[in-house]
């Protein structure tokens, strides 16, 4: 009996195991991806898979699909990707890739299943140019050529649907979850509205420096219900027709269930900014503005289309806020390289890039605020993530005199220095003044002036460069990249260069 009982629990466990392994290989072939509106064919013993949240493709069906050149070397297991100007390397089983020379970390390797090499889709078309969005509830990956428009079956809304409102929600939320048609305190600003488009936008960056929350999006225009709340005093940014860019809710944002806050120390006007998708009928964004005290703003966007929404609270009770460089002021935008779930490189000791250039900015932030002839904008003031193409719009959108990327650098381990990058003519002169003060600052050795074909400073049209300060990679250049000193020195360096260009005492 004992053993009759033993081979039928037996029988169970193996029934059981092929169902799990059966619908485990279903949902690995279950995921689609769609390029400019067309599903990529792939042949029944190349499917498309997800790797520990990577969707994984055969690397030929780069190449067929994409028009990239790809080759494969059996004995150095390499895969190789061209196309114009821009070459990529991966090997197989190996976390770094090399892009025109230069190495980046991968959240997950090309792997060998059944004799095909697969390859991480979201950074090899990243890396060429082109605009990958994550619509996780139909698990399907949307790519996007710079000359097609984003995808309209892409929500945005990144890990499915479903309400999830701001933490603490808010007095007068009607019970679906919308919002009533009058909330208690509520003082609308009719002035604040930009003409509405059909179809819903994606939110693809929040940000907040120099007492400024600035919204940028892509897509369709965003009618913004911009009221006044009080008990406790804080402001309230309704984006209707729109959801978050799922770039934007990757990493710890997705987990957090589609909401996130700002860091906002060092502005005693506001004690916290939060966001999330408020309602998805229709799919709203809410922002809140948490005051110490009532506070007046103002509302305006890029007159020239979708793009950036900056709600400024720098206008008194008499006097309406200039825009960014109002006065006659110097527009300079600081830009911190990665954030989120982009970390950046990995240091020696594994600290993060991303971090590394945050502190740099946040400090470059504070100096310029005490310059009376510069206004500033940071790309990101948090650690969250705004894809390339945003952070050279928001510079383009407001019109900037210069525009600073700060990075940091790897490759071998006895490689360190200081670089800095210029991609355009115009850009040369804006390097040369950089490098010199970078240098001074941190004390590492000096590796010269170099072109690089940069995205952010590629698409932006003013005087552009990107700063390596030192290699993360190095455990000294990292040791001195993470002191206090040095980031202070590197700051007031960064600042003094701008103003040495802008010909600003």
């Amino acid at each position: 009996m004992k053993k009759t009982g033993f081979l039928l629990f037996l029988l169970l466990f193996i029934v059981m195991m092929v169902s799990v392994q059966d619908r485990a290989a279903a949902a690995a072939g279950n995921v689609q991806i769609i390029l400019d509106g067309n599903e990529l064919k792939v042949s029944k013993d190349t499917k498309v898979t997800n790797v520990n949240g990577s969707t994984m493709v055969p690397f030929r069906v780069i190449g067929e699909n994409l028009g990239f050149d790809v080759k494969w070397e059996q004995k150095s297991q390499k895969v190789l990707i061209s196309k114009d100007s821009k070459s990529i390397e991966l090997i197989v089983n190996q976390k770094n890739a090399t892009v025109n020379g230069k190495k980046l970390s991968l959240d997950n390797p090309p792997l060998l299943q059944n004799n095909i090499v697969v390859v991480p889709v979201r950074f090899v078309s990243e890396q060429m140019g082109i605009h990958v969005s994550w619509d996780g509830a139909n698990q399907t990956v949307y790519l996007t050529t710079a000359a097609s428009d984003p995808p309209k079956s892409d929500s945005g809304t990144g890990a499915g649907n479903g309400d999830v409102p701001v933490p603490d929600p808010l007095p007068g939320t009607s019970p679906s979850g919308g919002t009533s048609t009058t909330e208690p305190g509520e003082v609308s600003d009719p002035s604040t509205t930009v003409p509405p488009t059909s179809g819903n936008a994606l939110i693809s960056g929040i940000s907040f420096s120099e007492n400024r929350l600035m919204i940028a999006s892509q897509g369709s225009s965003i009618t913004p219900k911009v009221f006044k709340m009080s008990g406790p005093d804080r402001i309230v940014v309704d984006l209707p027709n729109a959801g978050f860019s799922s770039d934007f809710l990757g990493g710890a944002n997705a987990a957090a269930g589609k909401q996130g806050q700002l860091d906002v120390s060092g502005y005693p006007d506001v004690t916290n900014i939060r966001y999330s998708l408020f309602s998805s009928s229709p799919s709203t964004v809410r922002v809140v503005i948490d005051l110490s005290s009532p506070k007046e703003y103002s509302v305006y966007s890029d007159p020239s289309g979708p793009g950036l929404l900056i709600i400024d609270l720098n206008k008194s009770d008499s006097t309406p806020a200039n825009p960014v460089g109002g006065n006659g002021k110097k527009v300079v935008v600081i830009d911190a390289g990665h954030g989120d779930q982009d970390p950046g490189t990995l240091g020696y000791s594994k600290k993060k890039e991303k971090d590394f250039n945050l502190a740099v900015a946040q400090k470059v932030g504070q100096l310029l605020a005490n310059e009376p002839n510069i206004d500033f904008v940071l790309t990101r003031s948090d650690d969250t993530f705004l894809k390339l193409e945003e952070r050279a719009r928001i510079a383009n959108d407001l019109n900037a005199d210069v525009f600073v990327s700060i990075h940091a650098n790897s490759g071998p381990i006895a490689a360190s220095g200081s670089e800095t990058y210029y991609q355009r003519d115009a850009s040369k002169a804006l390097a040369n003044v950089m490098h010199k003060y970078l240098v001074t600052a941190t004390g590492l050795p000096d590796r010269g002036v170099k072109y690089g074909n940069f995205h952010v400073i590629r698409e932006t049209k003013m005087p552009a460069v990107l700063l390596e300060v030192g290699y993360l990679s190095n455990p000294k250049d990292e040791a001195a990249l993470f002191s206090e000193s040095v980031q202070n020195n590197v700051a007031q360096g960064i600042v003094n260069g701008i103003k040495e260009y802008l010909g600003i005492q």
